[in-house]
């Protein structure tokens, strides 16, 4: 029986304490039997009974299992490793348990106006493969190494049917700019470093990033005096330890980049998740009480190599933390002396105006390099919409916001663009 069979069995009989055992270890505390119970029953009051269910649907770590309701459908989305553990639960649209149709270029990109070529990033048994993205027409051309976000990214940050970076990379390619973008090691080699204790968010994005930066500036249709590194989310958290590591970076691009303590920042989005549906917030107060104790340990004194893995945010590593708490990113953005351009979206609740985008301009207040946009309706990944933003409003298919393509476009060829 497969796990997506298993679970809906457990669904129907509402043995939600096994189907908190199907997760993997390290998140048992941050799931739930009430959180489980509280989302199956909402989508029960909502639909109606479970009356059957499709064939389970496999794309790489995504289960996708259509269910059929008495008044609608719906797709189970789980999130499984290669060893079966379950690591997310959704519950998405019906329309999400289609194949995965391939990437389609925005409206913004011209495939004519760019050539792609595979290369490899670093050295060694960690090495990654990555994709170099280079404008049509002769060069040099000024280039953006390009920082996913949190998590096992691959090089386009694909995210549901979409894949943000490869939107901006081609983009910014039709408007005469190269980039480099790269699977992260945590996503080439997971099992390699899954298993390393000392493993740090330095280990994560300093050896590549320097790597990409070295790389863009040996290539002959790459201005050398013109590397700018961008990071996404944690990749923008870590772009200013990156600069100062490489003074031959030009600037930075910030895009949604985290301030907050990353710890910290869990426990909000947790907060804000429950207050998406009063029916079931309460069901979120063990999940935020569990990810609050872990918040709590990362800011411990006590905290130490020697800090049970469990104790901590995401099942992370005591060396992550440590690393990751005596490093702060508005202050190492402060003593780069090179221009930065930070880009927020209105509606990102993983990184917001008031907890991160307020600690980067505090920080930066004064400097006529320093650039700043916010986008009214963007999200996370600079999708616009309406309303509160969700994670399920991730998966339609959509593009990056051609506004955020056009300013990173004009800021990077002004050389410093505009002062805001």
């Amino acid at each position: 029986m497969s796990i997506a069979q298993r679970l809906l069995e457990l669904l129907q009989a509402g043995r939600y304490a096994e189907i908190r055992d199907l997760f993997a270890p390290n998140l048992r505390p941050m799931v739930t039997e009430d959180s489980l119970r509280a989302a199956w029953e909402a989508e029960l009051d909502r639909h109606g009974p479970l009356t059957g269910a499709g064939e389970p649907l496999t794309e790489a770590a995504l289960v996708k299992l259509p269910v059929l309701f008495a008044h609608g459908a719906a797709t189970v989305l789980l999130s499984v490793t290669e060893s079966g553990w379950l690591t997310g639960l959704q519950i998405a649209a019906a329309e999400a348990a289609q194949p995965t149709l391939p990437w389609q270029p925005p409206a913004y990109a011209d495939p004519d106006a760019l050539a792609e070529h595979d290369v490899t990033v670093g050295s060694g048994p960690l090495a990654v493969p990555g994709t170099l993205t280079l404008p049509a027409g002769p060069g040099p051309h000024p280039a953006i190494v390009m920082l996913a976000g949190s998590g096992p990214n691959d090089r386009d940050e694909t995210i549901g049917r979409n894949k943000p970076f490869k939107d901006l990379a081609w983009g910014l390619a039709a408007r005469g700019i190269a980039t480099l973008r790269f699977d992260k090691v945590t996503h080439a080699h997971g099992a390699s470093v899954k298993g390393l204790a000392d493993f740090t968010v330095d280990d994560e994005y300093k050896p590549h990033a320097l790597a990409a930066v070295g790389l863009l500036r040996q290539h002959p249709a790459v201005d050398a005096g013109r590397v700018f590194v961008l990071g996404h989310s944690l990749g923008g958290t870590i772009a200013p330890r990156i600069a100062a590591a490489e003074p031959a970076v030009a600037g930075l691009v910030l895009l949604a980049g985290g301030a907050q303590p990353l710890h910290w920042s869990a426990v909000r989005q947790f907060r804000h998740l429950a207050s998406l549906n009063p029916a079931t917030s309460a069901s979120y107060d063990q999940i935020i009480e569990a990810v609050t104790r872990q918040a709590h340990a990362v800011d411990s004194p006590d905290l130490s190599a020697a800090t049970p893995i469990e104790d901590l945010p995401f099942g992370v590593p005591a060396a992550y933390w440590l690393d990751l708490r005596a490093y702060d990113p508005a202050t190492a953005a402060a003593g780069v002396d090179r221009p930065i351009l930070i880009l927020q979206g209105a509606r990102d609740y993983q990184v917001t105006v008031a907890d991160d985008l307020a600690r980067w301009q505090a920080a930066l207040a004064g400097r006529p390099d320093v650039t700043v946009h916010v986008y009214d309706a963007d999200n996370h990944f600079f999708f616009p919409g309406e309303g509160p933003s969700t994670p399920a409003e991730y998966e339609p298919v959509q593009h990056l916001d051609p506004a955020v393509v056009a300013d990173i476009a004009a800021w990077v060829l002004d050389g410093r663009g505009a002062t805001n």
